[in-house]
């Protein structure tokens, strides 16, 4: 058996919006960020757990950076999972969906499941199955579950999606489905991301 970290929505580069009401409060994004902090011990648990591996269902930035540097600090704390022999897998969501940047500075343990289509990247030492797709722009309304794949036969598998599910009120319905949609896949599991 084995351990991963599943996270979403860490928006790295995004300040904290509404803490600048307070004296002291961090609100820049960026590596010295609460947010930044939160990549940084993510990554350190990851090491101290030895988990097999990392998965970010969308939402990693806040979209276009602001400044190059949230990108050199992500490749950095990457690449010290790199080191570890920890892969990362992740998709795109409604937040960072435009980020072209990202594509420039991706360590190669960090695997981007594609966004023209639902796609199932495997890690085949562990015998596991990732399904999922990448937000393709920020306003993404067609249910993507009902495109996931097959599970594989033998294979843990993991579906990935970043989603509104049936919505919220006040929230956009982004990538809706039902629970239903993902019962009938019958993944091992699924690593969701909210929309907002």
């Amino acid at each position: 058996m084995f351990k991963f970290l599943h996270a979403a929505d860490i928006h790295l580069d995004s300040p904290m919006k509404g803490l600048d009401r307070y004296e002291g409060a961090p609100v820049e994004g960026g590596a010295g960020s609460r947010r930044g902090r939160r990549w940084r011990n993510l990554v350190r648990l990851a090491v101290e757990e030895r988990v097999a591996f990392v998965l970010i269902v969308g939402d990693l930035y806040d979209g276009d950076w602001r400044d190059f540097n949230t990108g050199l600090f992500f490749a950095k704390q990457t690449a010290r999972l790199r080191d570890e022999g920890i892969p990362v897998v992740l998709i795109r969501g409604n937040h960072d969906a435009a980020n072209a940047m990202t594509r420039d500075l991706k360590p190669e343990n960090v695997r981007v499941l594609r966004a023209e289509a639902a796609e199932t990247f495997t890690l085949n030492d562990l015998d596991v199955a990732f399904h999922g797709q990448s937000f393709a722009t920020r306003a993404v309304v067609d249910n993507l579950a009902r495109a996931y794949p097959a599970k594989v036969p033998g294979a843990f598998n993991i579906g990935v999606l970043h989603t509104a599910l049936d919505g919220r009120e006040g929230h956009e319905r982004y990538a809706p489905c039902t629970v239903d949609d993902l019962r009938r896949l019958e993944y091992g599991y699924w690593g969701a991301g909210a929309c907002s």
